[in-house]
């Protein structure tokens, strides 16, 4: 039997296939190849996973494609399903994209594999193609069908041996890299990359629920929605805001913090100009848009008083058709008293516009209490399908009420026990491990608790604001930011640095929100007795699980 990676995966339901081939494989490679099952690949903002890939000493590599079901050529177009469930695809491109994106990567971490041979196979397990057929994109010799099923080691190897491109056969240095680039992470790359991708499919089904419960709440013209992290309250104020603008309103799409601010921005601008909201950004950025005079950073009177009365004003001068139909605000528990009467106000019909508010109580991390007017019970969100299991149930326990976890089994959370003011200092060394581990900058975000990173002190001084926030959006470096800043944000891994609270009152918000803006792997570094203390039993039930990693 040759060697598993992981030793017992969970495929996609696509009807057996991608299993039927793995078990082939499976049990007719010799004991010294190497299969990997949903390689999840990263590079940049490029995402690609290979559904099977061989290594096999002293021949090469493989990269597999499988499709299931009924899948047809007709024309130059490949094509699956039958009847209404029938839709174009396109194998081919697909094993090709994920074979470069692999090369790619093994060069640039210097790993001796990327000089192997490498060909690609598209499987189609379910179907029988004539042994004489043949397209441009695809000789019948790397195409694998019903038939070719009970041989499929020797079909591998001939693609390999008659198609692959590459200087060398792969020799047990470049096999041992391969692995361990691939698998030799704590935990499996594999696994942790196959779950990353894993999370696409969770998040179709997310955006395909979430859809619907739009449909069916269509006919309220105020809505309060309520939900823990992960539970799609963005994509939901979104999908609200792109809705009513193409139902020709005019709509404000509004939140507190700029790194939201900024990405609610970036997503509208890519939608077709029917459906972007008229006013798109911070909520104290509307009134300074309409005239207001600027303050200061630091004024607190002036944000939570001064400016909010201000707005009001100015939204009784302003004419009719610069008001709104529709207000929609995402993360609404940032909001004080003293914005909302003023807000609507903001809207053409004051007592009957549409006022759409997104909040999750437990993230109350400015310490306000406004409510918004909506008298309307609110609908609650409980699944959370952005984190894996461990990540969800870990912060799951610092919040009121049931947030069911969706996603996959995962990485165990990494624990390291510091004290407050070594925090930042272990969290940057952890920032090189990972690294390290074949995780990518972009894939990586440090927040912090107190005090802000030197990094992010610099970064917002160099490029400000904006600069600052869209370098996080490129996904090419890694993030260096502050739990508050980064509110209904994520990344694929988060170093939590708990370097101490400015604010004890908030410590158990503060902590709640940077440990649920991960999505695949948490890593915490601060003391953890005083960590498990502001938690509570949840939390240390919860960290009794976790990997306990040692600073240096």
């Amino acid at each position: 039997m040759p060697r598993l990676y992981p030793e017992d995966p969970v495929f996609r339901d696509d009807v057996g296939a991608e299993r039927t081939v793995w078990e082939a494989l499976r049990d007719q490679l010799p004991d010294d190849v190497a299969l990997f099952a949903g390689v999840g690949l990263q590079d940049g903002a490029t995402e690609r996973e290979i559904d099977l890939l061989v290594a096999w000493p002293g021949v090469g590599l493989a990269v597999i494609e499988v499709k299931g079901g009924h899948v047809t050529r007709e024309a130059g177009t490949w094509w699956q399903g039958s009847g209404e469930r029938r839709h174009e695809i396109d194998p081919v491109r697909q094993v090709q994209d994920a074979r470069h994106v692999l090369h790619q990567l093994l060069v640039r971490y210097g790993y001796d594999a990327a000089r192997a041979r490498t060909a690609h196979v598209v499987a189609l397990p379910h179907v029988h193609v004539p042994q004489d057929w043949a397209a441009p994109e695809l000789p019948r010799t790397m195409l694998l069908d019903r038939t070719d099923v009970a041989s499929a080691a020797g079909l591998v190897r001939h693609a390999i041996d008659g198609h692959g491109a590459g200087f060398a056969p792969l020799d047990e240095a470049a096999m041992d890299g391969l692995v361990h680039f691939l698998a030799g992470s704590f935990p499996s790359q594999v696994e942790v990359l196959a779950t990353a991708a894993a999370f696409e499919d969770h998040l179709d089904h997310l955006t395909r629920d979430q859809a619907k419960m739009l449909d069916h709440l269509s006919s309220f013209h105020r809505l309060q929605v309520v939900g823990g992290a992960g539970t799609g309250k963005t994509w939901l104020a979104l999908e609200q805001a792109r809705r009513r603008a193409a139902a020709g309103e005019r709509v404000a799409l509004l939140c507190y913090s700029r790194g939201l601010g900024r990405y609610l921005q970036r997503i509208t601008r890519t939608w077709r100009p029917r459906e972007r909201p008229a006013f798109v950004g911070l909520f104290h950025d509307l009134p300074i848009a309409w005239g207001a005079q600027q303050g200061a950073d630091d004024d607190v009177d002036f944000f939570e008083r001064i400016l909010p009365v201000r707005l009001g004003e100015l939204a009784d001068s302003r004419p009719r058709a610069e008001l709104f139909d529709t207000v929609v605000v995402d993360e609404a528990q940032d909001f004080g008293e003293q914005w909302w009467p003023s807000l609507v106000r903001c809207l053409r019909d004051p007592d009957g516009g549409g006022l759409f508010v997104f909040l999750d109580e437990a993230q109350r991390v400015f310490g306000r209490d406004g409510v918004a007017p909506i008298a309307t019970p609110p609908v609650h969100l409980d699944e959370n399908l952005r984190s894996t299991k461990q990540i969800a149930q870990l912060c799951g326990s610092l919040r009121d009420g049931v947030t069911r976890p969706r996603g996959t089994d995962g990485a165990p959370v990494r624990i390291l026990d510091v004290p407050f003011e070594r925090a930042i200092e272990v969290a940057d060394d952890m920032v090189d491990t990972l690294l390290e581990e074949g995780w990518l900058p972009g894939q990586v975000a440090l927040l912090a608790t107190g005090s802000r990173h030197p990094m992010q002190v610099e970064l917002v001084g160099g490029a400000g604001h904006a600069g600052y926030w869209d370098g996080f959006f490129a996904g090419e470096d890694v993030f260096y930011g502050h739990v508050l800043g980064f509110k209904g944000l994520e990344r694929t891994v988060v170093i939590l640095a708990v370097n101490g609270f400015r604010e004890v009152e908030r410590a158990r918000t503060l902590l709640y929100t940077g440990l649920s803006r991960a999505r695949v792997l948490l890593v915490v570094v601060g003391p953890r007795a005083q960590i498990e203390h502001i938690g509570g039993d949840g939390v240390r039930k919860r960290l009794e699980r976790a990997e306990v990693w040692q600073p240096g």
